[in-house]
């Protein structure tokens, strides 16, 4: 759309559900959904099948976490783990 902006990651209350996110984002809310507890960003990752043993491997994965924080999606905790929002 010519001078509008238009965002990829909707916020929250802008979205019915999940459904509008981008696939790797809502298995990534999946994953933090299903989790316990906090989950840090290596946990998440393992269960992408990424290669968290570099930790510029998982950069990528933190910042799409972060987005969602920024988006209502989930938490950011200020021990950098994240929460799924009720």
């Amino acid at each position: 759309m010519a001078g509008r902006a238009v965002l990829l990651i909707p916020h929250r209350g802008d979205a019915a559900d999940e459904g509008g996110l981008p696939g790797d984002y809502r298995k990534t809310l999946a994953i933090v959904r299903e989790a316990d507890g906090p989950v840090q960003v290596r946990t998440v990752g393992e269960r992408l099948g990424l290669d968290a043993s570099a930790h510029g491997k998982l950069e990528p994965l933190r910042a799409k976490m972060t987005k969602l924080a920024a988006r209502g999606w989930l938490h950011k905790r200020g021990d950098g783990r994240f929460t799924a929002r009720p």
